[in-house]
């Protein structure tokens, strides 16, 4: 038997030994609105890991606005992109092959807060009232003026004070006004100060699409199925360990008052802000986009059955 050639021996022993197990290949980049602490899913997902568990590689940017990000996806610069679902159907309609693959935020996250002296009854007591809230359009200020068709009212019969978002605390601290209708971390940070809350939407609505993750129609569905497979493990941590999401949302918010973190993720877990699972109820999204409707933004509901991916969503819960 002759001996084998020193090449041929060195092949068949590399065959022989165990390889190391393959990285993923699979790469996906998200386009977030904003860095906002209602995406706090998306955060457990990336300084977790549970991206890569799930198989993909994630870059996570910031578009500065809703539109941007879901222009980001349309353009096919970005895979998928996290704002409210409206600025998807509104797409949609127009011809946008885009829909939305997973929940984010299942609670309309909005509160008014008052001063502590602030005679409050109920809606009606904000009559002649200047309110601080963000510059339209945003849900905050949507859904405020929904409330006061509702009971009744309208907007002229308060005074908005219009400020861009996230600085609603200035002028409400600063006495400009006695009412502000706010999103969170802001909410906390002016009860640190002595406001008082006075209303919260998640508990008055319950499940409401409020955010979600888009993606064109035609995604590769490998990396769709990763990045719902990976949200959907955050969600169930942040279910099943508070602290890390706590911890996670102090190291994305550093220069926030820690307290005032914890307090604004606590708040927003205990009221269901943050959803069970990365399923849209049907329920939720038609409540969701009703709003925008009402406001004449939106025209009409999207199909649920085509706008919604489900079979990305199923397999995801089914897996987690």
């Amino acid at each position: 038997m002759k001996p084998l050639r020193p090449a041929l021996l060195a092949a068949l022993l590399a065959c022989a030994t165990p390889l190391p197990a393959l990285a993923a290949n699979l790469k996906a980049t998200v386009s977030q609105a904003f860095q906002s602490m209602l995406y706090l899913p998306l955060y457990v997902a990336i300084d977790e890991g549970l991206f890569e568990k799930a198989g993909l590689d994630v870059t996570k940017e910031t578009a500065g606005a809703p539109s941007v990000a879901l222009s980001a996806v349309i353009s096919k610069s970005a895979q998928f992109s996290i704002h409210g679902p409206e600025w998807t159907a509104v797409a949609a309609s127009k011809g946008a092959p885009v829909n939305v693959v997973a929940n984010v935020v299942n609670g309309a996250a909005v509160w008014i807060a008052t001063a502590p002296d602030f005679p409050w009854t109920d809606v009606k007591s904000l009559k002649g009232q200047t309110i601080v809230t963000g510059l339209m359009p945003t849900t905050s200020t949507s859904l405020f003026l929904k409330l006061l068709k509702e009971n009744g009212m309208s907007k002229d019969d308060v005074t908005l004070t219009q400020v861009a978002l996230g600085t609603e605390p200035g002028p409400f601290l600063a006495g400009q006004a006695k009412v502000a209708v706010m999103y969170e971390p802001g909410l906390d940070q002016v009860v640190a100060k002595g406001m008082k809350v006075v209303l919260g939407f998640p508990e008055k609505y319950g499940p409401y699409a409020f955010s979600a993750v888009s993606a064109r129609k035609d995604v590769d569905p490998a990396v769709a199925q990763a990045f719902v497979n990976g949200m959907q493990a955050a969600i169930r941590l942040m279910q099943a360990e508070p602290a890390r999401a706590v911890a996670v949302a102090k190291r994305e918010f550093p220069n926030l008052d820690p307290a005032v973190v914890e307090a604004a993720v606590k708040r927003m877990m205990s009221e269901k802000v943050y959803p069970d699972s990365v399923d849209i109820s049907k329920e939720a999204l038609t409540l969701g986009l009703d709003t925008q409707i009402a406001l004449g933004n939106l025209a009409a509901q999207p199909d649920y059955a085509s706008f919604v991916r489900r079979d990305f969503i199923a397999k995801a819960v089914a897996g987690n």
